[in-house]
């Protein structure tokens, strides 16, 4: 069985778009009846809109909060 990497090695995409993607928005754009950077702005606050919304941060145990350091 295959070793998996950690997670630290993974690279993360560049925010840049290669050629090929390029290309593809800017087809999708002109479809659109817009310009590049206008169809970029509209994607990216799409996406935005449907990211799930930022979670709570978790509250600390009953244990804990009772037996909480003074000092």
């Amino acid at each position: 069985m295959a070793k998996r990497m950690p997670k630290e090695h993974v690279k993360e995409p560049s925010p840049e778009k290669g050629a090929a993607q390029r290309a593809y928005e800017e087809k999708r754009a002109a479809k659109a009846g817009m310009s590049l950077e206008k169809w970029m702005k509209q994607k990216s606050r799409a996406a935005a809109a449907a990211a799930p919304p930022e979670a709570k941060p978790a509250r600390r145990g009953l244990m804990a909060r009772l037996f909480r350091r003074k000092g």
